[in-house]
């Protein structure tokens, strides 16, 4: 054999099984270790990435909040001149409950859909 050369073929030894297994053994705890880190990183990211949209969700509902808030104002002091002050805000208070209302009824109908798919129950 030169040296520097790679082994031919025939001069290369065949690895035995009990080589073979070890090998298959380093493989494969190389790749489980790669893995375990792989997943560790993505999952670094992704509790990262939530409380940004955790936050940025919060700050969504408040500014909703307020958004309505002006609409519920906005709409008592338009109705003002029309219904007195005092019937503008009856108004808008008899709206909105009524609003509640029928989404209460629409949560209380879903809520009980969904108890019915749950169970073995059927009606």
């Amino acid at each position: 054999m030169t040296p520097g050369l790679a082994p031919s073929p025939h001069e290369a030894e065949d690895p035995t099984l009990a080589e073979d297994v070890q090998q298959l053994m380093r493989d494969a705890r190389a790749l489980a270790e790669a893995e375990f880190a792989f997943q560790k990183t993505r999952a670094a990211y992704a509790g990262a990435e939530a409380k940004g949209i955790a936050l940025l969700g919060v700050v969504a509902v408040v500014l909703v909040f307020f958004a309505v808030m002006a609409l519920v104002v906005g709409a008592v002091i338009a109705l003002g001149p029309v219904l007195t002050a005092w019937g503008a805000m009856a108004a808008v208070t008899l709206a909105l409950l009524t609003i509640a209302g029928i989404c209460a009824l629409a949560a209380k109908a879903r809520l009980k859909r969904l108890k019915n798919a749950i169970s073995d129950k059927k009606g």
